[in-house]
């Protein structure tokens, strides 16, 4: 793999230069002062990125290793909770709760579309006994290319009094997310996203609600047990060894985010998308998700009839250096997936449109060379009063 690639997946996404050369900074005791000192910086600056004033913990996991998390503290056996999906991640979330014995009411909205609040409505009015601890959810499906209305979401719940529990790791910070004012319940992400560092921390914010819940669960758990974390927040540690290395980077890419402002990060991700979304039909590919459901993170690309997906992939990978996905669950061999997240620049996406032409034309399509590189530089110019920010 050449150095240059033009990296456009939807995790694990460009990490800047100054992100990776902190991580060869030396190692320090996880114990000492300088450690607190970074987990001190860093937690309250995460706090900023989720707009919330809730405990914040910062677990040496994956993405997938926040969701357990969430499971393990917020539920115990026999809980009967929703999993709204329309992924899948979603998918994900029902494994995980069904490993951990609740008895999961499975919500699977059609892919490619958002999930409808009416339906989670209905579902929490029905239930007069209160018995629905909790409803597991998505920000952003990743598989599908799809952000969901958390917002119309939590309004949606109104006054019954299960945790909302939301998986945003490839949404916090590329779509919009108000935790406090939006009432979430517990909100997770990852490290590889938004972020802009490799794969390794998940950020998890709980509320006094799901305290309140967590103090009941009577599920066995130890290295994803909050209630350690919260202990040894308190002298500035982790419970058990961090990804120092991660740290490290995470303390940079949070300067870099806090100095461009969350409002013109969610700019220019809004920008990408509008950039990736309108070459791709410029080319006359179509896309699976609508426009008003559309996620600011990756774009999911229907593959055109007669042409394979791994073809296009491979071509773009082996002759452009260009790493786009391929599909997930039913959607494998279907779709490829263009990420427009974190570090990317509005030259990769030119980069990347421009030898997807290519490769279309080299797959015997009829591709107009350069109407969606001309599309995307369309847009690219409409905004350009609105001091749209790259992060570089």
């Amino acid at each position: 793999m050449r150095e240059d690639q033009i990296f456009l997946l939807p995790g694990p996404t460009p990490v800047p230069p100054q992100s990776l050369r902190s991580m060869s900074s030396p190692m320090i005791n996880h114990r000492g002062p300088a450690f607190k000192e970074i987990l001190e910086e860093v937690t309250p600056q995460i706090q900023k990125i989720m707009e919330t004033k809730n405990d914040v913990f910062i677990l040496t996991a994956s993405g997938t290793g926040g969701m357990e998390a969430a499971v393990a503290n917020f539920t115990s056996p026999g809980d009967k909770v929703l999993v709204a999906s329309i992924g899948s991640f979603g998918e994900r979330f029902k494994k995980i709760c069904e490993r951990y014995g609740t008895v999961v009411d499975f919500i699977d909205f059609p892919w490619g579309t958002a999930i409808d609040p009416e339906v989670i409505r209905e579902k929490l009015n029905k239930d007069k006994k209160r018995e629905i601890k909790a409803i597991f959810l998505q920000h952003n499906e990743t598989s599908t290319g799809v952000i969901n209305d958390l917002k119309a979401v939590s309004e949606a719940r109104g006054e019954h009094p299960a945790l909302l529990i939301v998986d945003a790791v490839s949404g916090l910070a590329a779509g919009e997310l108000k935790t406090d004012a939006w009432n979430l319940d517990v909100v997770i992400s990852g490290s590889q996203k938004a972020f802009m560092i490799p794969p390794g921390l998940a950020m998890i914010s709980v509320s006094q609600r799901a305290w309140e819940v967590a103090q009941k669960s009577t599920n066995p758990v130890f290295y994803f047990d909050l209630k350690q974390y919260k202990e040894f927040l308190s002298k500035g540690q982790t419970p058990w060894t961090p990804a120092i290395s991660l740290f490290y980077a995470l303390k940079e890419s949070l300067q870099l985010m806090l100095e461009e402002g969350l409002d013109n990060i969610l700019k220019r991700h809004r920008l990408h998308r509008d950039m990736v979304r309108a070459g791709v039909k410029a080319i006359g590919l179509e896309l699976l998700a609508s426009d008003e459901v559309a996620s600011p993170a990756v774009t999911a690309v229907i593959a055109p009839e007669g042409i394979q997906v791994n073809a296009i992939r491979s071509l773009m990978q082996n002759k452009y250096n260009v790493a786009l996905a391929g599909g997930q669950g039913k959607l494998k061999n279907k779709i490829f997936r263009i990420g427009h997240l974190g570090y990317v620049k509005p030259t990769d996406i030119f980069a990347a449109l421009a030898s997807l032409e290519l490769v279309l034309t080299e797959l015997g399509l009829k591709v107009d060379l350069g109407v969606g590189v001309r599309a995307a530089q369309r847009v690219l110019l409409e905004r350009s009063g609105e001091n749209a920010h790259t992060s570089q």
